[in-house]
């Protein structure tokens, strides 16, 4: 039997706020066990949270930047579970009224087609501790740092249909929320995490399944590896005539496996209502209008942009506007050396590709926009040739200076000097009297080639730094 995979994502994303969402505890990634909780956060008896306005924010952005129903007026709720690391017993969450309801999310894949996956919901919520296990015999440690760090929980619908649809929406989801800003989506320090619903049922039905819910994924490789794994699981327990038990899953990266956590809570069984230490969220026009106002220009505008007004590829300007620090950078270039093009492939190629073999990201480049810039703009004056160049920004990316200190330094400055050339194109047919002649006899295309070829030895005996064009240009005077 086929069977169809349906999949919706539950992203809880932690927000850049300096404070914690009821409290003023700092949210500091890597901070010691327990010294960012306070009073607050540890819910000793008489304290009342305060809402952090800055998460409000930040949630009316994201329902902004996605053009859902902002809600003018949500309220919060008690979600009501015991867990070591929930000191209240209750986690402050939102449930009837969230403020951000009804979405549509655009997501790029990657054969270049579009889909539009509904978000049902984006609600605030404060995050819980975290139990420690590794360093305790036999115990278990509560670390509490993370107990109240504010928290935009996304709900999708149950429109992905496979593991690379999951992950597109999943990156399109964390190149948004880096734009606006409201967020780092640093998956690996907990600041983006996952839960997958996954059902199966029989191709061409309109009936769901009983889904199982994966905990937690933080990566989008364990996204789509937890995707794959359940879907086999399930549909070996339907094809062997089982059925499948709602529950909640953990997935194991080590084994890459899921494995079962407990069986899946419903709404009633948390037992929410109202919080009634905080007062309702009201915001009005002017509050909406005003963050809409402040938002950046938007991934899918800014590939847009880079289309139409630099006359890039559609895949040049995805992977340009992929991240805003990339995309900051790459204008930068374009616009110190005036060719937009050149500044593309240098960015793409070279520049990514220095930046993947060190491991590090954009925002850690030792090499500038304005000197990248300057390199290219020497290639552009023929100041240096394309090869040369590359040596060049490896000296860069070393920081031994910018491009004309090296060119200056190394003395690589091209040969544009047609006497000086013309002697080493002399010195190159003397020496390959029998390719000479052979492109005498030759046709158009095998003439090409022989070109090629001294074209390659003057660039030798010039040590790489002859004019290429001069050069073509002196040849086919003197090969006649």
């Amino acid at each position: 039997m086929q069977w169809e995979c349906v999949i919706g994502l539950e992203v809880h994303l932690q927000l850049a706020t300096q404070s914690k969402i009821f409290s003023g505890s700092p949210t500091t990634f890597g901070a010691a066990p327990n010294t960012q909780a306070n009073a607050v956060d540890l819910a000793m008896p008489g304290m009342l949270p305060v809402l952090n306005e800055q998460a409000v924010c930040h949630a009316v952005k994201f329902g902004v930047g996605i053009g859902a129903n902002v809600n003018k007026r949500s309220v919060f709720d008690r979600k009501n579970y015991f867990y070591p690391d929930l000191p209240k017993g209750y986690q402050i969450s939102q449930f009837e009224a969230p403020i951000v309801g009804r979405g549509s999310f655009e997501v790029l894949m990657e054969d270049g087609s579009t889909r539009d996956i509904g978000i049902t919901r984006a609600h605030l919520e404060e995050d819980a501790g975290k139990s420690l296990h590794e360093d305790f015999q036999g115990q278990s440690g509560i670390d509490l740092n993370r107990a109240g760090t504010p928290l935009l929980e996304i709900v999708s619908d149950p429109d992905i249909r496979n593991a690379a649809e999951a992950v597109a929406y999943l990156k399109a989801l964390h190149r948004l929320v880096t734009y606006l800003g409201i967020s780092d989506g640093n998956m690996a320090e907990g600041s983006m995490r996952c839960d997958v619903n996954i059902s199966l049922r029989p191709k061409g039905s309109l009936t769901l399944g009983t889904r199982a819910e994966i905990k937690n994924v933080n990566s989008f490789r364990f996204v789509e590896k937890a995707i794959h794994h359940e879907f086999e699981r399930q549909a070996d327990i339907l094809e062997s005539g089982g059925k499948i038990v709602q529950e909640t899953r953990l997935y194991d990266s080590d084994r890459d496996e899921t494995r079962s956590m407990r069986s899946k809570e419903v709404a009633n069984d948390y037992r929410y209502f109202p919080e009634p230490d905080l007062l309702p969220i009201v915001i009005d026009d002017a509050y909406i209008e005003a963050v809409s106002n402040s938002l950046p220009e938007l991934p899918g505008e800014k590939r847009d942009r880079f289309s139409t007004h630099y006359g890039l590829s559609k895949y040049d300007a995805s992977v340009l506007s992929d991240s805003r620090p990339l995309a900051d950078y790459f204008e930068s270039v374009a616009t110190g050396c005036g060719d937009a093009k050149i500044a593309a492939n240098w960015v793409q190629v070279e520049l990514l590709g220095q930046l993947n073999r060190a491991e590090t990201v954009i925002e850690n480049c030792p090499v500038s926009a304005i000197d990248l810039a300057g390199l290219i703009t020497r290639i552009l004056d023929n100041s240096i040739s394309g090869k040369i160049a590359k040596q060049v920004f490896e000296a860069m990316w070393q920081g031994e200076g910018s491009a004309d200190e090296i060119i200056a330094a190394k003395g690589l400055q091209q040969v544009s000097d047609s006497g000086a050339l013309e002697t080493i194109v002399d010195d190159v047919l003397g020496a390959n009297a029998d390719q000479v002649k052979q492109y005498l006899e030759a046709d158009e295309a095998k003439r090409k080639k022989l070109v090629g070829f001294f074209v390659g030895q003057v660039m030798k005996l010039s040590k790489g730094q002859a004019n290429p064009k001069i050069v073509n240009e002196l040849l086919v005077k003197k090969l006649v």
